[in-house]
């Protein structure tokens, strides 16, 4: 197998932009880290994040000998490319909420951004809402609480419906609202079910596909799908944490190795 392209994120989120990447360029040889024993990033000092996601991707690109990095998390991303890109000698993606494309997709010129309180928050999504979206009114909400939802449910527990519900009722609020980012890469894992809880239609984005297009672009000519003689490699932080490797499993990745902090 060439040199894969390395998934970075927090925990299990990156993995719908894993799935955004085989849909797109099936026969991308893929790998996977996640930081989950700082899980969630959200709730962190900058400072700290900055330097533990520059040290835990650095040690994953050794591991994996990856040819590109996609930084598949929005916090670190907003928080961390340029001091990735100065420490790497691969290129790096970064992953940044879809305003760019809901604004151009709404009808009514009215979008909501569901995301994690630090993605919600940051001066890098105020410049983002203003280049890109400067017609529309755009409604913020911070739903940290999906991320442990998404993390749940990829494990193999049932999902809180009650939790669902709280983080979505400020959607209810908002008049003539006709699309919503999910502004975390663990929130797409959860898109159908959270469909199936806000009435009436709406449009539901995620920067997946954008991603992919942008990792075409970065790594050229990819090889046709082959059958593979073994799975994906992975890596976490905190390996052993229960429904982990089942949760990777399910999308083809080996049970994880540990990678340092």
């Amino acid at each position: 197998m060439s040199r894969p392209v390395l998934v970075f994120d927090s925990g299990v989120g990156g993995l719908s932009v894993v799935t955004a990447l085989r849909q797109q360029v099936p026969g991308l040889p893929l790998a996977y880290v996640c930081d989950n024993a700082a899980l969630p990033y959200g709730t962190k000092p900058d400072s700290w994040l900055l330097r533990r996601i520059v040290d835990v991707c650095a040690a994953a690109v050794v591991a994996s000998d990856a040819r590109v990095l996609v930084v598949a998390c929005n916090t670190a991303s907003t928080l961390a490319l340029e001091a990735l890109r100065e420490r790497l000698a691969i290129p790096v993606v970064g992953t940044v909420p879809a305003i760019k494309p809901a604004a151009r997709l709404s009808r009514s010129g009215v979008i909501a951004l569901l995301a994690t309180t630090a993605t919600v928050a940051r001066p890098y999504t105020d410049r983002l809402i203003a280049e890109f979206a400067g017609h529309c009114t755009v409604a913020r909400i911070a739903a940290d609480p999906l991320v442990a939802q998404a993390e749940r449910w990829l494990a193999g527990e049932p999902l809180d419906a009650r939790v669902l519900a709280e983080c979505l009722a400020p959607l209810a609020a908002i008049p003539q609202l006709d699309t919503v980012v999910l502004g975390c890469t663990h929130f797409p894992l959860l898109r159908e079910s959270l469909a199936s809880m806000v009435p009436g239609p709406l449009h539901w984005i995620d920067s997946g596909d954008a991603i992919a297009r942008r990792v075409v672009q970065v790594v050229g000519e990819v090889p046709q799908p082959t059958v593979s003689s073994g799975a994906f490699l992975s890596w976490a932080t905190a390996p052993e944490k229960p429904g982990l490797a089942r949760a990777f499993s399910g999308f083809g990745f080996q049970p994880p190795g540990k990678i340092s902090e």
